[in-house]
């Protein structure tokens, strides 16, 4: 435990910035299996777009890099779509 009073402060946002991203990223992982299980059903374009949105407000947060964003994007459409074909 840091007895620095400056470093007591970093911990406690730190701490707080943590349990924000994680909640951030858990709805993420929550809207592209939503989108993958939608696939070639009815709202399969909704529950896409609901995760692309989803994707870009975590990235213009901080929470993830841009470019993590884009992969992730990209590596969503390509399932889904792969996924819409097979069915």
């Amino acid at each position: 435990m840091a007895n620095i009073k400056s470093q007591m402060k970093r911990n406690r946002q730190n701490e707080k910035r943590r349990v924000r991203n994680r909640a951030v990223r858990s709805e993420l992982l929550t809207r592209q299996k939503s989108a993958l299980a939608a696939a070639g059903g009815e709202d399969e374009e909704e529950t896409l777009q609901l995760a692309i949105k989803k994707i870009d407000k975590a990235a213009a947060k901080g929470v993830l890099h841009k470019n993590t964003a884009a992969r992730k994007k990209s590596r969503l459409i390509a399932q889904v779509r792969g996924s819409s074909a097979e069915q």
